[in-house]
């Protein structure tokens, strides 16, 4: 059996209407389209299977396959809208209030039952954020903030409250998604010199912090933002500052913490320092990807470990979206930037397709993994809306351009199950598509007269680092390197380095010298003082010396030296020799010619003879 075909859902100053998905594009029949222009807010159900929306009038929820009208709610003022996972739940949500003589308003947000259009519950909703309850995927049970504690209700019971989690200040929370057991992760913000934290918690297990299966703190967290995988056992937290006090970044300061529902926790080093701008997991829950560091910004995808996977290297990006398989990523530069956008293959991480998509302000994957689309929306920009409808190969399949005086406000794609689009194999072959080539060519950068006639030179601002795998190689268990990690190694590296070469040295000074060199045939025994602070400092006058006659050498066979070394040479013996560079000459030859056994009055004379002979033969 051939799988459905996703429906886009439009919203703009024409009305409400939907289009078919891939391959015809053409709009939606079944559903008749909604001409008003008062069209607020608009949502599916989780299973694709209704399709709610508010005209200004009434809330209408509809069957999408059969566009058939199964409940109508007089609430014109309503603005947001949600239906529980198995629909029986429509939550609306209207501007909270109050009356003209101060006293408070009525309840703003209710919970119909979508079968017998019954009102179950009221409350009093203020804030738009996190306005709607939050439901478990079977609806056993549904959690709502309130003041310092987290309410919950069990099967939609909503006139008794059946367990509650009661923590100081706590200012949210997130269910996880999947089946029973439920766990629940909870956000309370520092005070007074106290860290933030976020806790773990396993329903119903509420009895203080030693019932909770993880803990994790933190310093420097105004805000969160909490992100289960998709098999409930690890959740990303990106905590946020709003003033950046180093003064790096007017977008404050970002980290990202990593919680397992095993206890374990970690944070999350990232190579490159700058503000953190999307974190995903991947469908398959064994990996997430970030994009982060000033611009261009690197992005690399992580381990459940925290062990960077591969490094996409560098590029104008701010954005990054798996598909519904995991198996396709798209990396892509929007807002600001100018829409490049990146495709990979994931299990080879090879790169598929480079599209444009200038001036983007949405994008979502549609749910058969193959393709997506990009949106230009109201009020974000009002110039120039419209969408288009891509296949990951880069070919534009079809594209809607909104009429001058006209807005697009909103499209979204109608989601299904998991299942029922099966991935395919990837392919590098470009799709072929009838709509011609549209992308706009780069601008050429300025160029004054004197110069529009003579070659251009590269300048860049930034040298763009490649993608490379940091996976450890075949054969090599080691992993990753961390950058201490790594400046340890070469500290540890340079320390054995100089260790061999000192083993040479002295193998060199044991051996008996060439022939063709004036030095005496018996040579000069190992001086050893006890002091091995002392013996060190000679044995570092020795390979100086060793040096300078290798140098000596190399001037008298007609090499031409260095700039650097000529005058090190010769101003080492010949110029300026001051009474503490003699003093210090002069004492080294003493302790040598003494410490070999010789008599004071011989030592003091070998030394001034010694040092006598070395200085005139470089004067002469």
């Amino acid at each position: 059996m051939a799988p459905p075909t996703p429906l886009l859902a439009v919203r703009g100053s024409k009305g409400l209407y939907m289009v078919n998905g891939p391959p015809s594009f053409t709009e939606n029949a079944t559903f008749k389209r909604d001409a008003g222009k008062n069209c607020k807010a608009f949502t599916f159900s989780q299973d694709g299977s209704l399709f709610a929306w508010c005209n200004g009038e009434k809330v209408n929820i509809v069957n999408v396959t059969s566009a058939e009208l199964v409940r109508s709610f007089d609430l014109p003022k309503a603005v947001c809208l949600e239906l529980s996972p198995k629909n029986i739940i429509l939550a609306t949500w209207q501007a909270y209030t109050t009356a003209n003589d101060g006293t408070a308003g009525v309840p703003n947000l209710q919970l119909y039952d979508v079968k017998t259009g019954k009102c179950l519950k009221s409350f009093i909703q203020k804030k738009m954020q996190n306005w709607c309850p939050c439901w478990a995927e079977d609806e056993s049970i549904c959690a709502r903030s309130v003041n310092n504690e987290i309410h919950f209700f069990e099967k939609n019971e909503f006139n008794t409250i059946a367990n509650k989690l009661h923590l100081q200040k706590v200012s949210d929370f997130v269910l996880s998604p999947g089946s029973q057991p439920n766990k629940v992760a909870v956000y309370v913000p520092g005070s007074k010199g106290a860290p933030s934290f976020v806790r773990l918690y396993q329903y119903p297990n509420f009895g203080g912090p030693q019932s909770a299966l993880a803990n994790k703190s933190f310093f420097k967290a105004d805000k969160v933002t909490m992100l289960w995988n998709k098999k409930a056992t690890a959740v990303l937290v990106i905590a946020s500052t709003e003033v950046d006090k180093t003064g790096a970044s007017y977008y404050g300061e970002q980290t990202l913490h990593y919680i397992a529902t095993n206890g374990e926790s970690a944070v999350v080093q990232l190579p490159k320092t700058g503000p953190i701008y999307d974190v995903v997991w991947n469908p398959n829950s064994t990996e997430f990807c970030v994009v982060y560091g000033f611009m261009p910004a690197k992005a690399t995808v992580f381990s459940l470990k925290c062990d960077p996977v591969f490094d996409f290297g560098t590029g104008p990006r701010n954005a990054v979206y798996y598909n519904p398989s995991g198996h396709i990523l798209v990396l892509a530069g929007f807002g600001n930037l100018r829409g490049q956008m990146e495709v990979w293959d994931v299990k080879n991480y090879k790169i598929i397709s480079k599209p444009l998509g200038s001036d983007s302000t949405y994008f979502a994957w549609c749910p058969d993994g193959e393709h997506f689309v990009t949106a230009t929306c109201a009020p974000r920009l009002r110039v120039g809306n419209g969408y288009k409808i891509w296949h990951y190969t880069g070919s534009v399949l079809h594209q809607y351009e909104v009429p001058v005086n006209e807005e697009l406000w909103q499209v979204s794609w109608q989601p299904f199950l998991d299942g029922i689009f099966p991935a395919k194999a990837v392919t590098y072959q470009a799709v072929p598509s009838e709509l011609p080539n549209t992308e706009p060519k780069p601008a050429q950068a300025y160029r004054p007269p004197a110069l529009r006639n003579k070659p251009v030179t590269s300048s860049k601002l930034h040298e763009d680092e490649p993608p490379q795998n940091m996976k450890p190689q075949s054969g090599n268990s080691d992993k990753p390197l961390s950058k201490t990690a790594l400046k340890n190694q070469r500290k540890h590296e340079a320390k054995k380095a100089a260790k061999q070469e000192a083993r040479v040295d002295g193998s060199q000074e044991s051996a008996p010298p060439p022939a063709t060199r004036n030095v005496p045939c018996n040579p000069m025994p190992a001086v050893t003082s006890g002091d091995p602070e002392v013996d060190k400092k000679i044995k570092n006058l020795k390979k100086k010396l060793k040096a300078i006659e290798q140098l000596k050498e190399q001037a008298a066979s007609g090499k031409q030296l260095e700039k650097n070394q000529v005058p090190w040479v010769s101003s080492y013996y010949h110029s300026k020799y001051t009474k503490r560079r003699t003093s210090w000459h002069s004492i080294f030859f003493f302790l040598l010619f003494f410490w070999d056994g010789m008599p004071m009055s011989t030592a003091l004379d070998h030394c001034w003879r010694k040092f006598r002979k070395r200085v005139l033969s470089f004067r002469s």
